[in-house]
Protein backbone atom coordinates (compact mmCIF):
# COMPACT_ATOMS: atom_id res chain seq x y z
CA UNK A 1 0.00 0.00 0.00
CA UNK A 2 1.31 3.91 -0.51
CA UNK A 3 -0.15 6.64 0.15
CA UNK A 4 1.08 9.68 -1.48
CA UNK A 5 0.30 13.92 -1.63
CA UNK A 6 1.57 16.29 -4.30
CA UNK A 7 1.04 20.12 -4.63
CA UNK A 8 -2.70 21.68 -4.87
CA UNK A 9 -2.12 22.68 -8.64
CA UNK A 10 -1.75 18.47 -9.46
CA UNK A 11 -3.87 15.59 -8.99
CA UNK A 12 -3.17 13.90 -5.70
CA UNK A 13 -3.23 10.09 -5.15
CA UNK A 14 -4.45 9.73 -1.66
CA UNK A 15 -4.11 5.94 -1.17
CA UNK A 16 -3.21 3.13 -3.61
CA UNK A 17 -2.88 -0.50 -2.81
CA UNK A 18 -1.79 -4.17 -5.53
CA UNK A 19 -1.05 -6.26 -3.13
CA UNK A 20 2.26 -6.90 -3.85
CA UNK A 21 3.79 -6.55 -0.65
CA UNK A 22 1.92 -9.26 0.62
CA UNK A 23 -0.36 -7.90 3.66
CA UNK A 24 -4.31 -5.87 3.80
CA UNK A 25 -2.53 -3.37 6.09
CA UNK A 26 -4.98 -0.22 5.99
CA UNK A 27 -8.06 -2.25 5.17
CA UNK A 28 -10.99 -3.17 7.49
CA UNK A 29 -13.44 -5.65 7.02
CA UNK A 30 -16.87 -6.35 7.46
CA UNK A 31 -18.52 -9.39 6.67
CA UNK A 32 -17.41 -12.26 4.03
CA UNK A 33 -14.21 -13.90 4.12
CA UNK A 34 -11.41 -11.41 2.86
CA UNK A 35 -8.00 -13.03 2.12
CA UNK A 36 -5.18 -12.45 -0.21
CA UNK A 37 -4.67 -14.69 -3.04
CA UNK A 38 -2.18 -14.87 -6.30
CA UNK A 39 -4.67 -14.14 -9.55
CA UNK A 40 -1.84 -13.51 -12.12
CA UNK A 41 -0.21 -10.98 -9.00
CA UNK A 42 -1.14 -10.54 -5.59
CA UNK A 43 -4.68 -9.44 -5.24
CA UNK A 44 -7.45 -9.33 -2.60
CA UNK A 45 -10.43 -12.13 -2.29
CA UNK A 46 -13.80 -12.24 -1.12
CA UNK A 47 -14.31 -15.54 -0.66
CA UNK A 48 -17.53 -16.56 0.02
CA UNK A 49 -20.87 -16.17 -1.75
CA UNK A 50 -23.21 -16.66 0.90
CA UNK A 51 -22.45 -13.39 2.84
CA UNK A 52 -25.16 -10.99 2.25
CA UNK A 53 -23.10 -8.01 2.47
CA UNK A 54 -19.50 -8.11 2.83
CA UNK A 55 -17.42 -5.10 2.62
CA UNK A 56 -13.64 -3.90 3.13
CA UNK A 57 -12.63 -0.20 3.96
CA UNK A 58 -9.92 2.08 3.42
CA UNK A 59 -8.98 5.34 3.74
CA UNK A 60 -10.22 8.83 5.62
CA UNK A 61 -13.43 9.59 6.71
CA UNK A 62 -12.60 13.38 6.18
CA UNK A 63 -12.30 12.85 1.88
CA UNK A 64 -14.80 14.87 0.25
CA UNK A 65 -13.56 14.81 -3.71
CA UNK A 66 -12.20 11.87 -4.87
CA UNK A 67 -11.75 9.36 -7.88
CA UNK A 68 -11.45 5.43 -6.88
CA UNK A 69 -10.84 3.25 -9.23
CA UNK A 70 -9.56 -0.32 -9.12
CA UNK A 71 -10.08 -4.26 -10.89
CA UNK A 72 -12.56 -6.26 -10.46
CA UNK A 73 -13.30 -9.97 -10.94
CA UNK A 74 -16.17 -11.64 -10.11
CA UNK A 75 -16.16 -15.63 -9.20
CA UNK A 76 -19.61 -16.58 -8.29
CA UNK A 77 -22.89 -14.87 -8.07
CA UNK A 78 -25.35 -16.57 -4.98
CA UNK A 79 -28.69 -16.18 -6.74
CA UNK A 80 -29.90 -13.24 -9.28
CA UNK A 81 -29.55 -9.21 -8.66
CA UNK A 82 -26.53 -9.79 -6.92
CA UNK A 83 -23.88 -6.97 -6.69
CA UNK A 84 -19.90 -6.62 -6.88
CA UNK A 85 -18.52 -3.17 -6.58
CA UNK A 86 -17.11 -0.23 -5.46
CA UNK A 87 -18.09 2.26 -2.75
CA UNK A 88 -16.92 6.20 -2.63
CA UNK A 89 -17.90 8.60 0.29
CA UNK A 90 -18.71 6.04 2.91
CA UNK A 91 -19.65 6.99 6.14
CA UNK A 92 -20.65 4.06 7.91
CA UNK A 93 -21.05 0.61 6.91
CA UNK A 94 -24.25 1.05 5.23
CA UNK A 95 -23.97 4.42 3.63
CA UNK A 96 -21.75 5.80 0.55
CA UNK A 97 -21.63 5.96 -2.88
CA UNK A 98 -21.48 2.79 -5.19
CA UNK A 99 -20.66 1.59 -8.65
CA UNK A 100 -22.03 -2.30 -8.85
CA UNK A 101 -21.66 -4.71 -11.25
CA UNK A 102 -24.88 -6.81 -11.17
CA UNK A 103 -25.27 -10.04 -12.68
CA UNK A 104 -28.28 -9.65 -14.44
CA UNK A 105 -26.57 -7.78 -17.16
CA UNK A 106 -26.16 -3.96 -15.89
CA UNK A 107 -23.60 -1.59 -14.05
CA UNK A 108 -25.80 0.63 -11.48
CA UNK A 109 -24.54 3.90 -10.16
CA UNK A 110 -26.12 3.64 -6.22
CA UNK A 111 -26.74 6.03 -3.38
CA UNK A 112 -26.75 3.80 -0.84
CA UNK A 113 -28.79 5.33 2.28
CA UNK A 114 -29.13 2.21 4.96
CA UNK A 115 -31.65 0.15 3.49
CA UNK A 116 -32.56 2.65 0.38
CA UNK A 117 -30.86 2.24 -2.81
CA UNK A 118 -31.01 5.41 -5.28
CA UNK A 119 -30.15 4.23 -8.86
CA UNK A 120 -28.49 7.79 -9.98
CA UNK A 121 -27.81 6.06 -13.20
CA UNK A 122 -27.18 2.62 -15.23
CA UNK A 123 -26.42 1.04 -18.74
CA UNK A 124 -26.14 -2.22 -19.84
CA UNK A 125 -23.18 -4.27 -18.93
CA UNK A 126 -22.23 -7.64 -20.17
CA UNK A 127 -21.16 -9.27 -16.26
CA UNK A 128 -19.62 -12.12 -16.37
CA UNK A 129 -17.82 -14.14 -13.67
CA UNK A 130 -13.98 -15.23 -14.21
CA UNK A 131 -13.39 -11.81 -16.23
CA UNK A 132 -12.00 -8.49 -15.03
CA UNK A 133 -13.35 -5.42 -15.16
CA UNK A 134 -11.74 -1.82 -14.26
CA UNK A 135 -14.30 0.49 -12.44
CA UNK A 136 -13.97 3.81 -11.67
CA UNK A 137 -15.98 5.99 -8.97
CA UNK A 138 -16.11 9.90 -9.40
CA UNK A 139 -17.26 12.12 -6.63
CA UNK A 140 -16.90 16.01 -7.29
CA UNK A 141 -19.33 17.98 -5.19
CA UNK A 142 -22.67 16.93 -5.25
CA UNK A 143 -21.50 15.77 -9.31
CA UNK A 144 -21.45 11.26 -9.23
CA UNK A 145 -19.80 9.78 -11.70
CA UNK A 146 -19.51 5.96 -13.16
CA UNK A 147 -17.41 4.46 -15.46
CA UNK A 148 -16.91 0.63 -16.41
CA UNK A 149 -13.81 0.09 -18.76
CA UNK A 150 -13.54 3.45 -19.35
CA UNK A 151 -17.02 4.09 -20.90
CA UNK A 152 -19.37 6.43 -18.36
CA UNK A 153 -22.49 4.17 -17.48
CA UNK A 154 -23.84 6.83 -15.11
CA UNK A 155 -23.80 10.02 -14.09
CA UNK A 156 -25.90 12.84 -12.03
CA UNK A 157 -26.57 15.04 -9.04
CA UNK A 158 -26.87 13.41 -5.17
CA UNK A 159 -25.61 15.38 -1.88
CA UNK A 160 -26.86 12.17 0.07
CA UNK A 161 -22.65 11.64 1.23
CA UNK A 162 -20.72 14.49 1.83
CA UNK A 163 -17.40 12.39 2.72
CA UNK A 164 -15.82 9.22 3.77
CA UNK A 165 -13.40 6.15 3.05
CA UNK A 166 -13.93 3.67 0.16
CA UNK A 167 -14.91 0.41 -0.10
CA UNK A 168 -15.00 -3.02 -1.73
CA UNK A 169 -18.36 -4.74 -1.54
CA UNK A 170 -20.04 -7.69 -2.39
CA UNK A 171 -23.54 -9.06 -1.87
CA UNK A 172 -23.98 -12.74 -2.43
CA UNK A 173 -21.17 -12.29 -4.89
CA UNK A 174 -17.62 -13.79 -4.32
CA UNK A 175 -15.03 -11.68 -6.51
CA UNK A 176 -11.13 -11.18 -6.52
CA UNK A 177 -10.38 -6.89 -5.79
CA UNK A 178 -6.80 -5.45 -6.90
CA UNK A 179 -5.10 -2.37 -8.27
CA UNK A 180 -7.08 -0.18 -5.75
CA UNK A 181 -6.48 3.77 -6.25
CA UNK A 182 -7.28 7.21 -5.34
CA UNK A 183 -6.71 10.47 -7.07
CA UNK A 184 -8.14 13.74 -5.41
CA UNK A 185 -7.87 15.05 -9.09
CA UNK A 186 -7.45 14.75 -12.23
CA UNK A 187 -8.88 14.41 -15.49
CA UNK A 188 -12.17 12.36 -16.14
CA UNK A 189 -11.61 8.89 -18.23
CA UNK A 190 -13.01 9.18 -21.59
CA UNK A 191 -16.19 7.41 -22.89
CA UNK A 192 -14.48 6.25 -25.30
CA UNK A 193 -10.92 5.01 -26.65
CA UNK A 194 -8.77 8.60 -27.10
CA UNK A 195 -7.94 9.50 -30.55
CA UNK A 196 -6.02 12.40 -29.86
CA UNK A 197 -2.79 12.55 -32.04
CA UNK A 198 0.70 14.02 -31.47
CA UNK A 199 0.77 17.38 -31.16
CA UNK A 200 3.40 19.46 -32.80
CA UNK A 201 6.49 20.64 -30.80
CA UNK A 202 9.57 22.74 -30.85
CA UNK A 203 12.08 22.20 -34.30
CA UNK A 204 14.42 19.10 -32.45
CA UNK A 205 10.61 16.92 -32.22
CA UNK A 206 10.54 14.30 -34.68
CA UNK A 207 7.33 14.77 -36.70
CA UNK A 208 5.20 12.09 -36.65
CA UNK A 209 2.67 10.86 -39.40
CA UNK A 210 -0.12 10.16 -37.11
CA UNK A 211 -2.81 9.15 -36.35
CA UNK A 212 -4.36 6.86 -38.53
CA UNK A 213 -5.09 5.19 -35.28
CA UNK A 214 -4.59 0.87 -35.50
CA UNK A 215 -6.37 -0.83 -32.18
CA UNK A 216 -4.65 0.52 -29.42
CA UNK A 217 -4.08 -3.08 -28.09
CA UNK A 218 -3.41 -4.40 -31.47
CA UNK A 219 0.32 -4.28 -32.36
CA UNK A 220 1.88 -0.86 -32.96
CA UNK A 221 5.16 0.95 -33.67
CA UNK A 222 8.49 -0.79 -34.70
CA UNK A 223 7.46 -4.51 -34.94
CA UNK A 224 5.04 -3.01 -37.45
CA UNK A 225 7.64 -2.20 -39.79
CA UNK A 226 10.37 -4.50 -41.61
CA UNK A 227 7.50 -6.43 -43.56
CA UNK A 228 5.82 -6.85 -40.52
CA UNK A 229 5.45 -9.15 -37.05
CA UNK A 230 3.41 -12.19 -37.21
CA UNK A 231 4.71 -14.87 -35.00
CA UNK A 232 3.35 -18.24 -36.20
CA UNK A 233 0.24 -16.88 -37.97
CA UNK A 234 -2.18 -19.55 -38.96
CA UNK A 235 0.09 -21.85 -38.20
CA UNK A 236 -1.56 -25.24 -35.86
CA UNK A 237 -1.40 -24.58 -32.21
CA UNK A 238 -0.44 -26.77 -28.66
CA UNK A 239 -0.45 -26.81 -25.78
CA UNK A 240 2.10 -26.88 -23.21
CA UNK A 241 1.63 -27.77 -19.51
CA UNK A 242 5.43 -28.71 -18.38
CA UNK A 243 8.95 -27.72 -19.47
CA UNK A 244 10.16 -30.27 -21.16
CA UNK A 245 6.87 -29.46 -24.24
CA UNK A 246 7.72 -26.16 -24.01
CA UNK A 247 11.60 -26.59 -24.95
CA UNK A 248 10.55 -28.80 -27.40
CA UNK A 249 7.82 -26.67 -29.26
CA UNK A 250 9.91 -23.58 -28.71
CA UNK A 251 12.89 -24.92 -30.17
CA UNK A 252 11.00 -26.28 -33.71
CA UNK A 253 11.91 -25.03 -36.42
CA UNK A 254 8.59 -24.77 -37.82
CA UNK A 255 5.95 -22.12 -37.13
CA UNK A 256 3.90 -22.55 -34.59
CA UNK A 257 0.92 -21.30 -31.83
CA UNK A 258 2.52 -22.21 -28.17
CA UNK A 259 -0.01 -21.93 -25.96
CA UNK A 260 1.14 -22.21 -22.65
CA UNK A 261 -1.20 -23.80 -19.97
CA UNK A 262 -0.73 -23.76 -15.76
CA UNK A 263 3.05 -22.90 -14.21
CA UNK A 264 6.06 -24.18 -16.09
CA UNK A 265 9.36 -24.49 -13.47
CA UNK A 266 12.73 -24.12 -15.06
CA UNK A 267 15.93 -22.94 -15.20
CA UNK A 268 18.18 -21.58 -17.40
CA UNK A 269 16.83 -19.66 -20.77
CA UNK A 270 15.14 -21.35 -23.16
CA UNK A 271 15.90 -21.14 -27.06
CA UNK A 272 13.00 -19.56 -28.91
CA UNK A 273 13.24 -20.50 -32.94
CA UNK A 274 11.47 -17.92 -35.41
CA UNK A 275 7.79 -17.89 -36.33
CA UNK A 276 6.33 -18.43 -32.79
CA UNK A 277 3.47 -17.18 -31.22
CA UNK A 278 3.55 -17.59 -27.46
CA UNK A 279 0.15 -16.84 -25.43
CA UNK A 280 -0.38 -17.51 -21.95
CA UNK A 281 -3.93 -19.50 -21.08
CA UNK A 282 -6.07 -17.30 -19.09
CA UNK A 283 -4.44 -14.56 -16.40
CA UNK A 284 -2.47 -17.58 -14.46
CA UNK A 285 -0.35 -18.98 -17.27
CA UNK A 286 3.55 -18.69 -16.02
CA UNK A 287 7.19 -19.38 -16.83
CA UNK A 288 8.74 -19.84 -13.01
CA UNK A 289 12.59 -19.68 -12.94
CA UNK A 290 13.67 -19.03 -16.41
CA UNK A 291 13.58 -17.10 -19.56
CA UNK A 292 12.96 -16.78 -23.11
CA UNK A 293 16.19 -16.22 -25.35
CA UNK A 294 15.55 -15.28 -28.71
CA UNK A 295 18.71 -15.36 -30.81
CA UNK A 296 18.89 -14.10 -34.19
CA UNK A 297 15.96 -15.47 -35.27
CA UNK A 298 12.77 -13.30 -35.79
CA UNK A 299 9.66 -12.88 -36.11
CA UNK A 300 8.58 -14.16 -32.84
CA UNK A 301 5.16 -12.84 -30.46
CA UNK A 302 5.21 -13.20 -26.95
CA UNK A 303 2.13 -12.46 -24.97
CA UNK A 304 -0.35 -12.90 -21.49
CA UNK A 305 2.70 -14.87 -19.75
CA UNK A 306 3.99 -14.11 -16.05
CA UNK A 307 7.20 -14.58 -16.01
CA UNK A 308 8.55 -15.09 -11.93
CA UNK A 309 12.05 -15.33 -10.37
CA UNK A 310 13.53 -15.82 -13.55
CA UNK A 311 17.84 -16.77 -12.95
CA UNK A 312 19.26 -14.95 -15.81
CA UNK A 313 16.79 -12.98 -18.35
CA UNK A 314 13.36 -13.03 -18.24
CA UNK A 315 13.10 -12.31 -22.10
CA UNK A 316 16.91 -11.94 -24.15
CA UNK A 317 16.69 -10.51 -27.80
CA UNK A 318 19.88 -10.58 -29.39
CA UNK A 319 22.31 -11.12 -32.00
CA UNK A 320 20.42 -9.40 -34.67
CA UNK A 321 17.09 -10.68 -33.62
CA UNK A 322 14.18 -8.61 -35.38
CA UNK A 323 10.65 -8.16 -35.59
CA UNK A 324 9.74 -9.43 -32.08
CA UNK A 325 6.57 -8.33 -30.53
CA UNK A 326 6.60 -8.85 -26.41
CA UNK A 327 2.67 -7.65 -24.97
CA UNK A 328 0.11 -7.96 -22.27
CA UNK A 329 2.97 -9.66 -19.81
CA UNK A 330 3.66 -9.64 -16.46
CA UNK A 331 7.13 -9.56 -14.58
CA UNK A 332 8.51 -9.85 -11.18
CA UNK A 333 11.38 -10.64 -8.77
CA UNK A 334 14.19 -11.82 -10.94
CA UNK A 335 17.27 -11.71 -11.09
CA UNK A 336 18.54 -9.32 -13.95
CA UNK A 337 16.93 -7.63 -16.78
CA UNK A 338 12.57 -8.32 -17.54
CA UNK A 339 13.24 -7.39 -21.24
CA UNK A 340 16.90 -6.99 -22.59
CA UNK A 341 17.58 -6.08 -26.24
CA UNK A 342 20.96 -6.16 -27.73
CA UNK A 343 23.35 -7.43 -29.95
CA UNK A 344 21.98 -5.34 -33.45
CA UNK A 345 18.28 -6.64 -32.76
CA UNK A 346 15.91 -4.46 -34.25
CA UNK A 347 12.26 -3.08 -35.01
CA UNK A 348 11.17 -4.26 -32.04
CA UNK A 349 7.89 -3.27 -29.58
CA UNK A 350 7.46 -3.44 -25.83
CA UNK A 351 3.35 -2.51 -25.15
CA UNK A 352 1.19 -3.12 -22.63
CA UNK A 353 3.30 -5.21 -20.29
CA UNK A 354 3.43 -4.66 -16.39
CA UNK A 355 6.71 -4.85 -13.83
CA UNK A 356 6.56 -4.69 -10.62
CA UNK A 357 9.19 -6.12 -7.77
CA UNK A 358 12.00 -6.02 -9.83
CA UNK A 359 14.80 -3.82 -10.09
CA UNK A 360 16.56 -4.08 -13.52
CA UNK A 361 14.17 -3.70 -16.01
CA UNK A 362 14.67 -2.78 -19.82
CA UNK A 363 18.28 -2.64 -21.28
CA UNK A 364 18.67 -1.58 -24.56
CA UNK A 365 21.79 -2.08 -25.81
CA UNK A 366 24.32 -4.10 -23.34
CA UNK A 367 27.81 -2.61 -24.01
CA UNK A 368 29.67 0.67 -24.08
CA UNK A 369 31.88 -0.97 -26.20
CA UNK A 370 29.15 -2.39 -29.00
CA UNK A 371 28.74 0.31 -31.33
CA UNK A 372 29.63 -0.97 -34.30
CA UNK A 373 26.92 -3.72 -34.06
CA UNK A 374 24.33 -1.76 -32.59
CA UNK A 375 24.51 1.65 -34.49
CA UNK A 376 21.58 1.72 -36.98
CA UNK A 377 19.74 -0.86 -34.86
CA UNK A 378 17.94 -1.65 -31.97
CA UNK A 379 15.18 0.26 -32.81
CA UNK A 380 12.20 -0.02 -30.21
CA UNK A 381 8.87 1.34 -29.40
CA UNK A 382 7.90 0.75 -25.57
CA UNK A 383 4.70 1.98 -25.09
CA UNK A 384 1.38 1.66 -22.50
CA UNK A 385 4.30 -0.38 -20.14
CA UNK A 386 3.49 0.10 -16.38
CA UNK A 387 6.77 0.50 -14.69
CA UNK A 388 5.31 -0.05 -11.06
CA UNK A 389 8.34 0.78 -8.54
CA UNK A 390 10.95 -0.30 -10.71
CA UNK A 391 14.58 0.93 -9.91
CA UNK A 392 16.14 1.58 -13.26
CA UNK A 393 16.22 1.01 -16.60
CA UNK A 394 12.89 1.49 -18.13
CA UNK A 395 14.24 1.81 -20.00
CA UNK A 396 18.49 2.58 -20.49
CA UNK A 397 19.23 3.08 -24.12
CA UNK A 398 22.75 2.77 -26.08
CA UNK A 399 23.27 3.98 -29.43
CA UNK A 400 19.80 3.63 -31.04
CA UNK A 401 17.89 6.45 -32.97
CA UNK A 402 15.00 6.91 -32.85
CA UNK A 403 13.71 4.58 -29.72
CA UNK A 404 10.01 5.60 -29.19
CA UNK A 405 8.93 5.78 -25.23
CA UNK A 406 5.52 6.65 -25.07
CA UNK A 407 2.04 6.28 -23.00
CA UNK A 408 3.77 4.69 -20.48
CA UNK A 409 2.63 4.97 -16.58
CA UNK A 410 5.53 5.54 -14.39
CA UNK A 411 5.23 5.20 -9.94
CA UNK A 412 7.52 5.37 -7.81
CA UNK A 413 10.43 4.04 -9.77
CA UNK A 414 13.42 5.17 -6.98
CA UNK A 415 15.90 5.13 -9.04
CA UNK A 416 15.19 6.46 -12.72
CA UNK A 417 13.10 6.34 -15.37
CA UNK A 418 14.62 6.61 -18.91
CA UNK A 419 18.44 7.39 -19.29
CA UNK A 420 19.77 8.13 -23.00
CA UNK A 421 23.34 6.83 -23.53
CA UNK A 422 26.35 6.48 -25.97
CA UNK A 423 24.61 8.92 -28.78
CA UNK A 424 21.18 7.23 -28.83
CA UNK A 425 18.51 9.51 -29.79
CA UNK A 426 14.83 8.66 -27.28
CA UNK A 427 11.55 10.65 -27.88
CA UNK A 428 9.51 10.43 -24.69
CA UNK A 429 6.08 11.28 -25.13
CA UNK A 430 2.49 10.95 -23.55
CA UNK A 431 4.34 9.55 -20.57
CA UNK A 432 2.65 9.78 -16.71
CA UNK A 433 5.28 9.78 -13.92
CA UNK A 434 3.69 9.90 -10.15
CA UNK A 435 6.46 10.05 -7.55
CA UNK A 436 9.31 9.79 -10.00
CA UNK A 437 12.38 12.07 -8.66
CA UNK A 438 14.33 11.55 -12.12
CA UNK A 439 11.73 10.70 -15.00
CA UNK A 440 14.32 11.17 -17.86
CA UNK A 441 18.34 12.20 -18.15
CA UNK A 442 21.42 12.31 -20.83
CA UNK A 443 24.23 9.81 -19.51
CA UNK A 444 24.34 7.26 -17.05
CA UNK A 445 27.09 5.41 -14.88
CA UNK A 446 29.91 5.28 -16.98
CA UNK A 447 28.40 5.43 -20.31
CA UNK A 448 28.33 9.02 -22.38
CA UNK A 449 24.93 11.30 -23.26
CA UNK A 450 22.21 10.56 -25.73
CA UNK A 451 20.00 12.78 -27.49
CA UNK A 452 16.30 12.87 -25.86
CA UNK A 453 13.21 14.85 -26.38
CA UNK A 454 10.24 14.86 -23.89
CA UNK A 455 7.09 15.98 -24.93
CA UNK A 456 3.69 16.27 -23.62
CA UNK A 457 4.16 14.19 -20.39
CA UNK A 458 2.09 14.38 -17.33
CA UNK A 459 4.19 14.39 -13.89
CA UNK A 460 2.62 14.20 -10.05
CA UNK A 461 5.32 14.68 -7.73
CA UNK A 462 8.16 14.13 -9.89
CA UNK A 463 10.80 15.84 -11.01
CA UNK A 464 11.39 17.55 -14.50
CA UNK A 465 13.98 14.97 -16.33
CA UNK A 466 16.62 16.10 -18.90
CA UNK A 467 16.55 16.78 -22.36
CA UNK A 468 19.16 17.64 -24.96
CA UNK A 469 19.61 17.34 -28.85
CA UNK A 470 17.36 16.02 -31.26
CA UNK A 471 15.90 12.43 -32.45
CA UNK A 472 15.14 10.82 -35.86
CA UNK A 473 11.75 10.71 -37.05
CA UNK A 474 9.49 8.13 -35.92
CA UNK A 475 7.94 6.05 -39.61
CA UNK A 476 5.00 4.47 -38.73
CA UNK A 477 1.30 5.62 -37.28
CA UNK A 478 0.19 5.67 -33.93
CA UNK A 479 -2.06 6.81 -31.03
CA UNK A 480 -1.34 8.93 -28.55
CA UNK A 481 -3.30 9.15 -25.56
CA UNK A 482 -3.65 12.15 -23.39
CA UNK A 483 -0.67 12.22 -20.97
CA UNK A 484 -3.40 12.86 -17.71
CA UNK A 485 -5.48 9.74 -19.02
CA UNK A 486 -2.69 7.18 -19.45
CA UNK A 487 -2.43 6.13 -15.62
CA UNK A 488 -6.50 4.92 -16.13
CA UNK A 489 -5.92 3.33 -19.03
CA UNK A 490 -2.66 1.76 -18.23
CA UNK A 491 -3.54 0.46 -15.14
CA UNK A 492 -6.78 -0.81 -16.45
CA UNK A 493 -5.31 -2.53 -19.41
CA UNK A 494 -1.21 -3.82 -18.53
CA UNK A 495 0.13 -6.79 -17.44
CA UNK A 496 -1.59 -10.24 -17.66
CA UNK A 497 -5.49 -11.48 -17.95
CA UNK A 498 -6.57 -8.23 -19.94
CA UNK A 499 -6.72 -9.54 -22.95
CA UNK A 500 -9.08 -12.66 -24.98
CA UNK A 501 -6.65 -15.32 -26.48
Amino acid sequence: MAVGMTTAAQAATLFSDNFNDGNADGWSKSGGDWSLVTDGTSAYRQGNSGSELARAFAGQTSWTDYQVQARVKPLAFNGSNRVVAIGSRSNSATRMYRLALINNGRAELQAVNGSSITVIGSAAVSVSTGTWYTLRLEATGSTIRGFVNGSQIGSGSNSAQTAGRIALVTSYASAVFDDVSVDSGGTTPPTNPPTTGPTAGPPTTPPTTGPTLPPQTGLVGWATQNGGTTGGGSAPSTTVSDAGALTSALGSTSAAVIRVSGSISCSGMLRVRSNKTILGVGSGATINGCGFNINGDRNVIIRNLNFRGWDDDAINVQESATNIWIDHNSFTDGYDGAVDIKRGSDFVTVSWNRVYGHDKNMLLGHSDDNGSQDRGHLRVSYHHNWFDGTTQRNPRVRFANPVHVYNNYYNNNSGYGVASTEGAGVLVEGNYFENVPDPYHLGEADSGPGTLVARNNHFVNSGTGQTGGSVASIPYSYQLDTASNVKSIVTAGAGTGRIGL
